[in-house]
């Protein structure tokens, strides 16, 4: 997970492809992006097709043990390849939409790509 400041770390996750949940849930088309908000009122926006492409996990577990309270529980999304503000925890409500919703970071100012290697800040 890396982070615009410059940090991260490496973990080994356990959880689920967040499409297949969206598959089970009967996923509709016209659907573009996902919102994921959760518990504290965080949240943020990812293309539908980045989740498929890249099988984004919805982790419940960290390097072997249960998802601990301050890492996320009861899940974090495992966004690969994204900035750190992309890995939201602590996940509580999906919304899959047609359209774009800007997350907390992403009003702020932060792009919604959050490309790992690429400026954090614009569109």
């Amino acid at each position: 997970m890396p982070c615009v400041e410059g940090w991260g770390f490496n973990a080994k996750w356990t959880g689920f492809r967040v499409t297949d949940l969206l598959n089970i849930s009967g996923l509709k088309s016209g659907a573009n992006f996902v919102l994921f908000t959760s518990g504290d009122g965080y949240s943020t926006s990812l293309p539908l097709d980045y989740l498929r492409k890249n099988n984004i996990l919805m982790a419940y577990g960290i390097n072997d043990i249960t998802l601990p309270q301050d890492r996320g529980f009861p899940l974090q999304l495992v966004a690969k390849d994204k900035y750190g503000y992309k890995w939201a925890k602590w996940i509580t409500e999906i919304e899959v939409t047609d359209k774009y919703n800007k997350g907390y970071w992403e009003a702020r100012g932060y792009s919604n790509d959050a490309i790992v290697g690429q400026f954090p800040f614009g569109l």
